[in-house]
């Protein structure tokens, strides 16, 4: 943390399409506020490894090809909100997706006299996100990551951080396929825009502009909940 304090829980929702840079700020609001971001996917894979009862029933269904259930991703969220580090609040990041999830969340929390206190909505324009993804490269040798246009490599097809030359495109960051990913985003997160709004927690912030300028809004909507 940076001496920022924080008086009481505080439990983020961060809400937006993939490459609208959520994994950047929930890490910088972690290093800020003392959060922890917790993402589905990870609790999953946590709680797997962990051997704990719905661990167990986790990874029955998951090794079966089904769909981990509602019930199972919140008993494993209610036994993660019981550990000491993440007494100062968490970021959650892919959770919930749904309305019914959104309500059964709300419940949980309630139990221990918590809320959610801001469900804040990264904003991006839509064309402008494709071309941002579907730009994407790294470099296969070292992980360092470029763009076409954003950041390309002073040499083409040289890492400059490496030198290799194994260049990399994941299948799914083409133009099409990021078109269909950000309507699919949108018609299932309407419902929770609206719940949110309903609920009064609900803030939007403009994606597209710099780390920096993100990074601002996010600190100054975090700092105006944490007492």
């Amino acid at each position: 943390m940076d001496g920022s304090t924080i008086t009481k829980t505080v439990n983020v929702i961060l809400l937006g399409p993939p490459g609208a840079g959520k994994g950047t700020q929930a890490r910088m609001l972690e290093e800020k506020f003392g959060l922890v971001q917790l993402s589905t996917g990870d609790l999953l894979r946590a709680a797997v490894a962990s051997g704990s009862e719905a661990g167990k029933a986790a990874k029955a269904v998951m090794e079966s090809g089904g769909l981990v259930s509602d019930e199972i991703v919140l008993a494993i969220l209610k036994d993660r909100l019981g550990d000491d580090d993440v007494k100062s609040g968490v970021i959650l990041d892919g959770f919930p997706r749904t309305t019914a999830q959104a309500e059964a969340l709300d419940e949980l929390l309630k139990e221990t006299g918590q809320t959610i206190d801001a469900a804040i909505s990264l904003e991006v324009d839509d064309e402008a996100m494709v071309g941002r993804i579907s730009g994407r490269f790294t470099c296969g040798a070292c992980g360092e990551g470029y763009h076409d246009d954003f950041k390309p490599t002073a040499v083409a097809g040289v890492c400059e951080k490496c030198g290799g030359t194994d260049m990399k495109r994941r299948a799914d960051d083409n133009a099409e396929t990021v078109r269909e990913r950000l309507k699919a985003y949108h018609a299932q997160t309407a419902p929770l825009i609206t719940y949110y709004e309903q609920q009064g927690s609900l803030s939007k912030v403009d994606a597209m502009a710099s780390i920096d300028d993100v990074k601002a809004s996010l600190d100054g909507l975090v700092a105006g909940i944490t007492g």
